[in-house]
């Protein structure tokens, strides 16, 4: 079941003008039937929320943010998940600029117990 989720890598992080730090992931998914032209229609905030549930992008992204919890708990010195992360960005190039642009962010303390969980190895 997990095949695949570790084999990826993120694609950029970056820093807020706040002090945040956040994670953006590319994808070049074809959200529309490949027999006809693409849309902006096919990356409705609505499809690409399916997308997101359908290819299990949401544990991708939580497994990448705890990669970047990891880093920055010993890079700066008053991190805090809750306050530090401003979540991760999918952008899916194909529906862009118009659309295709999904948002969110781990709660902090959900990200601490999966990285303390890794830690343990259980």
């Amino acid at each position: 079941m997990l095949r695949g989720f570790l084999t990826g890598s993120i694609d950029l992080t970056f820093r807020t003008p706040d002090g945040r730090y956040g994670i953006v992931d590319y994808k070049t998914n074809r959200l529309g039937a490949v027999d006809e032209p693409l849309t902006l229609w096919d990356y409705r905030p609505a499809a690409v929320a399916e997308e997101m549930r359908r290819a299990h992008y949401a544990l991708q992204g939580l497994l990448y943010t705890v990669a970047l919890h990891r880093y920055l708990r010993w890079r700066v010195a008053d991190y805090d998940p809750d306050r530090s992360l401003a979540g991760i960005f999918y952008l899916f190039v194909r529906g862009m600029p118009a659309a295709g642009v999904f948002s969110w962010k781990a709660p902090g303390e959900l990200v601490v117990a999966l990285s303390d969980l890794l830690d343990e190895g259980a």
